[in-house]
């Protein structure tokens, strides 16, 4: 929820604004018709987050699938671990942007941001955030990101706020697949009644009043919200001279906290300068007429319900076979409460025993069939979600080698590593909200400690860069930029695979000074990564060699001249001490030589099957 100081125009001009009463009951209207249009979408997550919590035998029940209660109902996870394993590769590659510029004017700018977009991140904790987005997308589908901008940060300065949005508390018109597209767009959050007449005075006997509700979890706690009132943020688009125009209103009841149509200073510019809605929604499995989506959850829940059908009849099976159960006769002369005790050694009777008087029942053994009908509904799974064994560590078909896993993990991944770049789109999208909301409100110089190999310095940035810049011909051009999206961090395969590669290149001469003009050949038919750099450091190379064998040449001629001019003898003593320079650098290369041998020697025994 944006929060923001309550005022509205009527309180300031003494008139009343444009948005009243009227057009909150208008828009609770809308919103009414909003939440009808998606009620099978929070039926759906709401279903989807009791499987989750392994708690679906309850969402079975109603579905009339349960069977009798008293049964047992055993619960496995193979639905759970495959969002465990699919949440587990999205964080293994946490995004890290660069930002590019469009034009060549634009790329003092470009790096600057690249260096305080991750600032921004880390002062969100987005870490979390993303990985909460990751549940979300994981299990219904869609997760939703919410980027505002928060006046009250930083001692009143304001700064960007990106959050995790729940999607049942979020509302579009139905049938589109861009929420840009919606008339409007309504957020809404559940308030204590106290904290909003603390914040709000003007709402002191006004609460509690509001019809309009919204879907919720079936939390384990019991959550009274009989003392809440529902706060709602409207966004709508009105047009400007031409241009659309984000207008924002935050109400509760009938009663008009903030809207920008009420504010003079507001009602024409918009509540932001970029004009959209200020959420970007990932989706995991898109579907056709509506911004969200399906996930595995729902991609499995009928594979996991069979698995725990199958589960229940086994250990129905079991527990009957593995319990003595018995036939007595109504007038037999067996004692059945001695009978039934194990710990007593005589069982008394009244008159003869005859055989007919007592028998065990016999269970019939299950057959094998059943128990490999059920180990194929979990491979099918496990196929299903792409959560085959190999991700988890573990192989098949006498594969042990390391690398051998190693390689078979990184072709397996394929699912994941799509998955997670339709993420870095959305994450692209969320960036592209931030920098406009830093092309808007950073007026005023502010300080960023810089991370990464930068860690240590400190900059100062505002948007002057950022605004509008004329045009020779007339006009005005924004500068806009790209945004490259990488994973922050490499897999332990991956990193070794780049020291070994590093390796390999210097055993074959490439940082030989006189191999450079072939490596610099050799490396344009390669592809890796980090290439450019390891090219910038054989020409820097080459140019350090030329240069010194420039000043050997040049120190030479002038030795020469010198004994020519003076008698001297000194070209004799330079060509010694050249020569011994030139035999302890091949010293020198030996011991590297050998202490990359011993290297590659201990990278051999790390990897080694054990």
């Amino acid at each position: 929820m944006e929060r923001e100081t309550a005022r509205t125009a009527e309180k300031e001009t003494g008139a009343p604004g444009k948005i009243g009463a009227a057009e909150v009951r208008a828009a609770a209207e809308v919103l009414r018709r909003y939440r009808l249009g998606k009620q099978n979408l929070d039926r759906r997550i709401i279903d989807n987050e009791q499987f989750w919590k392994l708690r679906h035998w309850e969402q079975m029940d109603k579905a009339g699938e349960g069977g009798r209660k008293e049964d047992i109902r055993p619960a496995s996870g193979w639905l759970v671990n495959c969002i465990l394993s699919k949440h587990a590769d999205a964080m293994d590659c946490y995004p890290e942007p660069t930002v590019l510029p469009r034009e060549p004017n634009d790329r003092r700018e470009a790096e600057e941001l690249s260096r305080i977009l991750p600032v921004i991140l880390k002062n969100n904790r987005f870490k979390k955030a993303y990985s909460q987005a990751w549940w979300n997308k994981l299990k219904s589908g869609c997760a939703v990101y919410g980027v505002f901008w928060d006046g009250d940060k930083l001692h009143g300065l304001g700064d960007v706020s990106i959050r995790s949005m729940d999607v049942l508390n979020l509302f579009w018109e139905p049938g589109v697949q861009d929420i840009q597209e919606s008339e409007s767009f309504f957020c809404t959050e559940l308030v204590p009644n106290r904290r909003l007449e603390r914040e709000y005075p003007q709402l002191e006997g006004k609460l509690g009043r509001s019809g309009v509700q919204v879907s919720r979890y079936l939390y384990d706690d019991k959550v009274d919200t009989s003392e809440q009132s529902l706060v709602v943020d409207w966004y709508y688009h009105t047009e400007q001279e031409g241009r659309q125009v984000l207008q924002y209103c935050k109400f509760v009841g009938e009663e008009v906290l903030y809207a920008t149509e009420n504010d003079p200073e507001m009602a024409e510019r918009g509540w932001y300068d970029h004009g959209k809605y200020p959420f970007v929604f990932d989706v995991l499995f898109p579907e056709e007429g509506t911004p969200g989506g399906y996930g595995y959850v729902d991609l499995c829940k009928s594979a996991q319900k069979q698995i725990d059908l199958m589960n229940q009849a086994i250990l129905k099976n079991t527990l009957a076979a593995a319990t003595p159960r018995f036939f007595i006769r109504s007038d037999g002369a067996v004692n059945e409460n001695e009978y039934a005790d194990w710990t007593r050694p005589f069982v008394h009777t009244n008159g003869n025993l005859g055989a007919d008087s007592i028998a065990p029942i016999r269970v019939p053994s299950l057959d094998s069939v059943y128990v490999a009908v059920l180990q194929n509904k979990i491979a099918e799974m496990k196929e299903t979600a792409g959560n085959r064994d190999v991700m988890s560590g573990g192989t098949a078909g006498g594969v042990t080698a390391a690398t051998a896993i190693a390689a078979l993990q990184e072709a397996g991944g394929k699912l994941s590593r799509n998955m997670i770049d339709d993420g870095y789109e959305a994450f692209s999208q969320v960036l592209t909200l931030c920098i406009e909301l830093v092309r808007q409100f950073y007026d005023m110089p502010r300080q960023f400690r810089l991370l990464g190999k930068n860690g240590g310095q400190f900059a100062m940035f505002d948007n002057r860069g950022l605004q509008p810049r004329p045009l020779l011909t007339g006009g005005y051009r924004v500068p806009e930029f790209d945004l490259e999206v990488t994973a922050q961090d490499e897999t332990p395969y991956q990193t070794m695979e780049y020291n070994q590669l590093a390796l390999q290149l210097f055993q074959m001469g490439f940082f030989r000074s006189d191999m450079a003009e072939q490596a610099l050949r050799c490396l344009e038919l390669m592809q890796f990564r980090h290439k450019e750099t390891l090219t910038e450091v054989i020409r820097q190379g080459q140019k350090e060699t030329e240069q010194k064998e420039w000043l050997t040449a040049s120190l030479r001629q002038a030795v020469a001249l010198l004994d020519k001019a003076q008698g001297t003898h000194l070209s004799e003593t330079l060509e010694q001490e050249l020569r011994q320079r030139d035999s302890g650098g091949g010293k020198t290369d030996r011991r590297v030589n050998g202490a990359v041998e011993r290297q590659r020697q201990a990278t051999r025994q790390a990897v080694r099957p054990r």
